[in-house]
């Protein structure tokens, strides 16, 4: 080996142990030793490793489950060593083919191992490649995006965070918008002060002004002590109010005083509190509407419109599903079950075409139900909920087909060559400008395209 990979081996070092060590660093093996999985979780965190070895003498359950957890926590390639007889028992036997590439019983054959672990070596940085060529070029606060319209809402995050004035969001339900919220703040002056939330559709609504501007005691019945309000709570920092919609008309004109004169006004008190706090305002609902019908105060809705956030839908951002369903399951990986290990191209292409009517929020809870109840090394379509009679619904003419078929071949080209135009218009057997017409045609993003080009 060139480079030396490096090796970890977990298991009760022995006489035979420690020989095994000393032969495999012979033959070019960086190793790391761990007698129990607590020293190895250690050795982990401090270090990548390229791959490991288990020694697996008999093991209880619990040890099994723990063993389990550190396989799929690490996200490399596993061998395990055992003894013949270990071999009958079946809790060990289900381990070695759920969570090992591969086993080895006694009596051991070290160049068998250098070659096996080589090869898990190998696989590795192949795994790694393709994840580093699909990362994100954007992100703010786990919002993941690449296309134009997500681009801009980064830049745009960017901008306003640096001011003062309030910042209304707009888009559908499970798009993101608090998420926005929070990156405004993370990126503001105001980072190191409190970020509340509230959900303005979700309080009672003879509770609202209590829950927004607190209460004396003794204001009402039921008030046995005093209550800091939520605007009070985020004092020198962001208040976030979501789904402002749904706020009672005669609510929105304690809003408007308070972002006019900032100061509030506990119920039951007489005087009056300064809050320095930054309001940032979101909903689902047409608020230009909801003022023609009288529904939203228009002189509040000019307060809070200073400066517009547009999220959109994931059903308009069919390049970034990919790249959204790999974040969230790398980020709710010990969630899953220990087989799996990604998505069959399958479940991809139809996830790309699902309309997606509950956004992020539903592609989240799809992909978590999937990585726990999947059975099989990768998610299928039906693990998701997504067959393909579900997603046949959109294509209702032979043209809508083939255009269905030519993005999703563009799309995949483009992937599998890391973006570059000329090796994707090569592989599909066109010319560069007939791909730029098609990528045009489709509504990719050229641009991305021509930097990424040689």
């Amino acid at each position: 080996m060139e480079n030396k990979a490096t090796l970890l081996m977990i298991g009760p070092m022995e006489i035979g142990q420690q020989e095994f060590v000393a032969r495999m660093e012979e033959k070019g093996w960086c190793i790391s030793t761990a007698c129990s999985l607590a020293q190895a979780q250690i050795l982990l965190e401090a270090a990548d490793h390229d791959a490991g070895i288990f020694y697996l003498p008999q093991a209880s359950t619990k040890e099994l489950k723990e063993m389990e957890k550190l396989v799929i926590r690490s996200q490399m390639e596993w061998m395990a060593l055992v003894h013949g007889p270990e071999l009958d028992d079946p809790l060990l036997c289900k381990a070695l083919g759920n969570l090992f590439m591969a086993y080895q019983a006694e009596p051991i054959d070290i160049d068998q191992i250098d070659c096996l672990m080589q090869h898990a070596v190998a696989m590795k940085r192949l795994r790694r490649e393709e994840a580093t060529a699909q990362l994100p070029k954007e992100a703010e606060f786990e919002m993941v995006g690449t296309v134009p319209a997500m681009r801009k809402v980064f830049d745009t995050i960017h901008r306003v965070a640096s001011v003062e004035a309030p910042v209304f969001i707009r888009g559908e339900s499970g798009t993101g918008k608090e998420l926005a919220a929070r990156a405004i703040h993370e990126r503001s002056q105001r980072v190191s002060a409190p970020f509340v939330a509230v959900n303005c559709g979700a309080l009672p609504s003879n509770l609202i002004q209590s829950e927004l501007f607190g209460h004396e005691k003794g204001a009402f019945t039921g008030a046995s002590q005093q209550k800091i309000g939520q605007i009070e709570a985020a004092a020198g920092g962001t208040l976030f109010l979501d789904e402002i919609g749904d706020l009672p008309l005669d609510l929105q004109v304690n809003l408007l005083r308070f972002l006019e004169e900032k100061a509030i006004q506990r119920i039951g008190a007489l005087d009056e509190i300064y809050v320095d706090v930054r309001v940032l305002t979101a909903t689902h609902v047409d608020l230009e509407k909801a003022v023609e019908e009288g529904r939203f105060r228009e002189d509040l809705y000019h307060r809070l419109n200073v400066l517009q956030i547009n999220i959109p839908p994931l059903r308009e951002r069919q390049e970034d599903i990919e790249t959204l369903a790999k974040f969230f399951f790398d980020k709710f990986i010990e969630e899953k079950s220990m087989k799996v290990r990604g998505f069959s191209q399958e479940a991809l292409v139809l996830m790309r075409q699902y309309h997606w009517p509950g956004n992020i929020r539903e592609l989240i809870n799809r992909v978590r139900r999937a990585m726990v109840m999947c059975e099989q090394r990768l998610i299928k379509p039906a693990d998701l909920g997504l067959e393909r009679r579900t997603s046949s619904r959109n294509v209702v003419t032979l043209e809508e087909a083939r255009n269905c078929a030519e993005r999703e071949a563009l799309l995949r080209a483009l992937g599998r060559n890391k973006q570059k135009v000329k090796k994707a218009a090569e592989e599909l057997g066109v010319s560069r400008v007939t791909l730029y017409r098609l990528i045009e045609k489709h509504g990719l993003d050229r641009k991305a395209e021509e930097a990424s080009c040689p």
